[in-house]
This record gives C-alpha cells, structure tokens and sequence, in this order.
C-alpha cells in the first residue's frame, strides 16, 4: 500500500528553484509539514507562498550545505518545532561543465563537497533520530549521470557515482530499523541546472543546454519522485528516453562508448 505525507515532517534541500520547489508544491498539497532550504532566503519565502504554505505548517530554514557544522544546529531547530524529521530530500546540488584537463582542482573538491559531502553531512545529522522512531525516509536526488560517464561533467559523474555507493550500503545497514532510503536518478529536467553549473574556474556557465530545454518539467518529476517514494521503491529512473543510457551501457557496452565519443555534449 502507498505510504501517506499528510502530516509527516518533511525537509527539502534546494528548495528554492526547479526539482525542489515542485516538490514543495507537492508535499503541501499532501498536508506534509514542509521545511524549505536552500541559501536563498527569499525565494525561499517566495515558494513557502506560492506553495500556499504558512508558518504553521512549513519552516523557512536557510542552510549552506558547504558548512556542515551548521547543519546540526538546522536540525534542532526543526525538531524545536515540529519534532524530528520524517522525510529528508537531499536535492541540492551543483553541476559542472568543464574539461577533466581544464578543470582547477579546488572547483573539483567544491563540487564533491556539496554533491557528496553535504548530502551525506544532512544525512549522518538526521539519522539517529530517524533510527530511535524505528521510522523514517531517506530521499537522494542522484542522476542518470549516477551510473553513466558523461564527457564535461566528469566530477559531477563522480559525485553522483558517490552517492550511489554510500546510499546502497546505508540501506542495508538501516532497513532493520524501518528507514527507506530511495535514489532518484532524473535525466533532463527543465530546470535551471546547466545554467547555474560550474566552469573549470567555479564560475557560471549561463548556459541553457538544449537537452534541459527539451527535458520533462519539474512537476512531472517531482510526482514521480512521490510515487516512487511513497511505493517504497529503492532506486527509480525519471525522464525522457535517456533514463535507458545506463541499460544500453551494460548491454552494449561498446556501442555506448563509441557514441560518447562522437558526441558533443558542451
């Protein structure tokens, strides 16, 4: 049977524009007690707004997921409020378009920091409390680029590689304890990702990759990300034709190789 939101608490990171704000819209329609975060204090308020959210049933918590030691100190605020934490959705993140050869090493480790790091830091922040309820749901935004190599992007393919790693063993570790944890790999989503990635120097690349342009909307993946939540599934592809890349890699290995290379892909 699906699992019901209507008022658990749920905390969504990235909260501020496409994925998780269309989530936020989501889990307010559903009754869920929202916590929207993200460094963007305004658009933050302005989601909790349009998703017809007040300061009742929703939290605006601002978080920078590049400084961990403030994350514990977000938790208590929630659990001051609405108690512990039900659902967490670990949807912030930055991308990258930039050549491994070009690429500084310290844009590198930024990438890591927050793609990985962040979310594992948030993760470890919630868990005890997830693990004393005996309850709890562990949602990870990965990426079809979670399990395939994509040229311009190496690092965010290893930071989402990562994710995958870490989420698989945790989930073995805690499905005694009643925790779901759930990876989500969408492939292109209409959102504002390409143009806010990283460049080999850290800054914007400002541009909107024309795959993104033509990708499903973000309301259609955030209801996809509910039902495969709420259905309790462990690992689930959303998007377009892309989302088979990692089945046409492990079937025709060669031929996937041989089309990578040719690509363009900047």
């Amino acid at each position: 049977m699906a699992q019901s939101f209507s008022g658990k608490v749920v905390w969504i990171t990235g909260a501020s524009s496409g994925i998780g704000e269309a989530l936020v819209h989501e889990f307010a329609n559903m009754g869920s007690k929202v916590i929207l975060s993200a460094r963007r204090e305004e658009e933050l308020k302005r989601v909790q707004k349009e998703a017809k959210l007040n300061d009742t049933n929703s939290m605006v918590l601002p978080l920078d997921l590049y400084k961990h030691d403030t994350i514990g100190a977000a938790v208590e605020k929630i659990k001051a409020k609405f108690g512990a934490v039900d659902v967490v959705v670990c949807n912030a993140g930055v991308a990258q378009r930039s050549f491994v050869k070009d690429s500084k090493l310290e844009v590198d480790k930024q990438i890591m920091e927050l793609n990985f790091f962040g979310v594992t830091a948030l993760t470890k922040a919630v868990l005890p409390d997830m693990i004393a309820s005996k309850t709890g749901n562990i949602v990870v935004i990965s990426s079809v680029m979670g399990k395939i190599g994509i040229p311009f992007r190496a690092m965010y393919c290893a930071s989402k590689h990562a994710l995958h790693g870490f989420f698989d063993a945790l989930r073995g570790e805690v499905y005694k304890d009643n925790i779901q944890v759930t990876i989500i790999c969408p492939g292109y989503v209409k959102t504002n990702v390409s143009l806010n990635a990283v460049t080999s120097d850290g800054h914007l690349y400002g541009k909107m990759d024309a795959a993104q342009e033509k990708g499903i909307t973000p309301e259609k993946c955030a209801k996809g990300i509910i039902n495969a939540v709420s259905r309790g599934k462990e690992e689930v592809f959303i998007g377009g034709a892309e989302v088979i890349a990692p089945q046409f890699k492990r079937f025709f290995p060669g031929l996937f190789s041989a089309i990578i290379k040719r690509r363009d892909f900047h």
